[in-house]
């Protein structure tokens, strides 16, 4: 069923028009210019692509921040599944400079739990090193860390997909960008990239910023983070300049280099695609992962306070802890948010693979999943659901 109303353009399959009038609401609600994309697999199948804004296409490719670690960890638990990882095997046996500091008894399992400890690098990074993942890795490997490896969770915002994509590099010889363009982008078609090539940039769009009111102002200089505390650090607000999320994804060396932290550039179908091919048969190909191991990434690793953000968090290897967040979802649900509000992920359950992207940042942003999408992905799965049941 297509729609075009002036607020939402796209199709639905029978069934899940409730998801594209849950759409229609977040656009009309959105503050500003609504720039968004939303689609939906069930079984492998699309039921779901829909867009909105005037600056924003089906195919519009934008910025995706931490959404790009949910690839990054595709790649990690295709090589634990492949037996040439091992999770409970530490980092340093993989890369011996990383042992330094004491960082010597970190396993994998807890580097991709985010409990390393080094969040960051003294005197933060330059633009050119968070592009590039060796650089991120080099400087790391020498990292004092911000407390006791193994010992607590914080989030690793710039740095968990170089820190785990030097192990893949130690291991295969191959970068994560190289593998997850051989294994997974090209094979499938996705328009998700870890690594934009020139060709593509004019179908680029730029990320774009939300001007604050004058009370959100207020509320954002007062939660500022002093630039040499921990979360300052992790955020690289230690640099000089600090680094801006806005042009962090804006700069043409990212987006040509694809840091697997925070770089990636794509669509909603691209990244609805990467997490139905993960968990569905698709186009005649078995699913990616094996159920056990996506019980084995998606299982709690960590509950409790984030050290770098201090929100409550609940996180898995490499991936969110998805169903504590929203109940509707399996408990092997997996995927990740990105900073301006956007999200990505399975749900074995209910064979659902979701992708919502924002080119504008949200208001509170920065952090991961806009509020929208519990009610976007809780109709999807619902629809989902009633087609089984019929």
């Amino acid at each position: 069923m297509s729609s075009d109303d002036g607020r939402v353009q796209g199709t639905v399959a029978e069934g899940f028009e409730g998801v594209r009038e849950a759409f229609a609401a977040v656009l009309d609600e959105a503050r500003d210019a609504p720039e968004a994309q939303l689609a939906v697999h069930v079984d492998g199948h699309r039921v779901v692509d829909l867009w909105g804004g005037p600056g924003t296409a089906a195919d519009t490719l934008t910025g995706l921040y931490s959404i790009t670690k949910g690839a990054a960890h595709l790649v990690v638990a295709l090589l634990v599944q492949d037996g040439v990882l091992d999770l409970d095997r530490e980092v340093a046996a993989y890369w011996p400079e990383f042992a330094a500091h004491g960082k010597d008894r970190l396993t994998l399992r807890e580097l991709l739990a985010h409990r390393s400890g080094v969040v960051g690098v003294d005197g933060g990074f330059t633009t050119e090193e968070l592009a590039d993942d060796r650089l991120i890795a080099a400087r790391l490997a020498e990292q004092r860390p911000f407390w006791e490896p193994g010992t607590a969770y914080g989030y690793h915002g710039f740095v968990i997909g170089a820190l785990t994509g030097e192990v893949v590099r130690r291991v295969t010889g191959r970068s994560t960008q190289e593998i997850y363009e051989e294994r997974i982008r090209a094979p499938y078609g996705l328009d998700f990239h870890l690594g934009l090539p020139e060709s593509l940039e004019a179908r680029r769009a730029d990320v774009l910023p939300l001007v604050p009111t004058p009370e959100e102002a207020e509320r954002l200089a007062a939660g500022a983070a002093a630039p040499q505390s921990v979360t300052g650090v992790a955020f690289n607000q230690n640099a000089t300049p600090p680094t801006d999320l806005v042009a962090f994804a804006n700069t043409r060396s990212v987006r040509a280099l694809g840091p697997t932290s925070a770089g990636g550039v794509g669509t909603a179908r691209g990244v609805a695609g990467m997490y139905a091919a993960a968990i569905s048969e698709v186009d005649g190909r078995a699913p990616l992962l094996k159920p056990e191991t996506i019980t084995e990434f998606a299982r709690v690793q960590y509950r409790g306070t984030d050290r770098v953000t201090g929100n409550e968090d609940v996180f898995g290897l490499g991936f969110e802890e998805l169903s504590g967040r929203y109940p509707f979802l399996g408990p092997d649900a997996f995927g990740h948010s990105g900073a301006t509000g956007s999200l990505g992920f399975a749900d074995p359950d209910s064979g659902v693979a979701y992708a919502y992207t924002r080119r504008r940042f949200g208001f509170p942003s920065g952090y991961g999943a806009g509020p929208e999408n519990h009610r976007l992905a809780e109709a999807a799965v619902r629809a989902a659901l009633a087609r089984r049941e019929r």
